[in-house]
């Protein structure tokens, strides 16, 4: 045979992910029936009590999803809990495990694994005294973290779950004021259509941002000093500039922003260059800056189009509880607090 041999399966390439924390949690039911459920759940079937076996073997089936599906992901889970609750109007077992871990892609996987030994195992222990067993309803209830944020079923949830749980959806804007200024001198001059203002426009919409401003301006210090107390005037309270923060000649974002007077937000232009580190190395070159300018939070980014959108993913989870703390609002972490 000439030439080299293409794999028909691989997996998925994550080395340009971020580490983000990700949660999932999966669920699934054994239907016992009426001779099998009350031996289940008084703990009193042949083999042994099968509600503690099955939660044990939930955590080794999470722990295992690598070695039993080949294309999923070897991850250092730092949680697996499963749970085994009765469902006396079903006659049913209802499991769930959770798992959770800091990882490149997500435990959607270790998750159901956990869930699907669980049953399995509930069916073994149950077998001998009732054949006639079923295992339905195994799915994803939710997943949280990466890219994509809060993901749910859209079978949801009941209000026990949603309480142990207790899934964490990004604080959005809220239909805050906001603006996106692009800062290239050939963009300016309509050498080339820019691409980095429309990807953080999309997102702070995604976000529920009220974008109500987007500007291209020439490098330099003005006009966008200039521009930037106009919004915070005007309202604005989140404006995103992309370009100007690297080591040219022409890049002055960040002077324009220390020009303001404003308070610096060292942390924030950190956790951006930090986490944008994870993408590629060079992030380290950009002199990302955050100020606060009255009531309105100013980021000077990179400007080509994909660091634009990789910081709009970095910035997402934290940008509405900015905005809320700026209020004088909770400063309590996680949901929507």
């Amino acid at each position: 045979m000439s030439g080299g041999i293409n794999a028909a399966f691989h997996m998925a390439d994550v080395r340009n992910k971020r580490v983000t924390r990700r949660r999932a949690v999966a669920v699934g039911e054994l239907i016992a029936g009426p001779v099998a459920y009350p031996l289940i759940v008084e703990r009193r079937l042949p083999k042994g009590d099968a509600l503690v076996m099955a939660e044990i073997a939930g955590l080794q089936g999470a722990k295992m999803a690598s070695a039993l599906m080949p294309l999923c992901h070897p991850l250092p889970l730092e949680l697996v809990h499963v749970y085994c609750a009765p469902v006396p109007e079903r006659q049913a077992i209802r499991v769930w495990c959770e798992c959770a871990s800091e990882a490149r892609t997500g435990v959607e996987m270790e998750a159901l694994a956990g869930v699907n030994a669980a049953l399995l195992t509930l069916y073994d222990l149950s077998k001998p005294v009732e054949p006639a067993l079923e295992i339905s309803g195994i799915r994803l209830l939710f997943k949280e973290g990466g890219k994509s944020g809060l993901w749910l079923h859209p079978q949801g949830m009941d209000e026990g779950e949603r309480e142990r749980f207790k899934p964490r959806p990004q604080r959005g804007l809220d239909g805050a004021r906001c603006a996106v200024v692009t800062l290239s001198d050939r963009a300016s001059q309509g050498d080339y259509a820019d691409q980095s203002g429309p990807r953080l426009v999309n997102g702070l919409q995604a976000l529920g941002g009220d974008v109500q401003s987007v500007d291209i301006l020439a490098d330099g210090i003005e006009p966008l000093a200039g521009h930037l107390r106009a919004l915070a005037s005007a309202g604005v309270r989140l404006c995103l500039c992309t370009g100007g923060t690297g080591l040219g000649p022409r890049d002055l974002t960040p002077e324009a922003l220390q020009a303001l007077g404003g308070r610096s937000v060292d942390g924030l232009a950190q956790m951006v260059r930090s986490l944008s580190a994870q993408h590629t190395p060079l992030a380290w070159l950009s002199r990302a800056e955050v100020v606060q300018l009255d009531q309105m939070l100013v980021f000077a980014l990179p400007g080509s189009p994909r660091a634009a959108g990789e910081c709009m993913d970095i910035l997402a989870p934290v940008l509405g509880h900015a905005l809320a703390m700026m209020d004088g609002g909770n400063h309590a972490t996680g949901g929507n607090a």
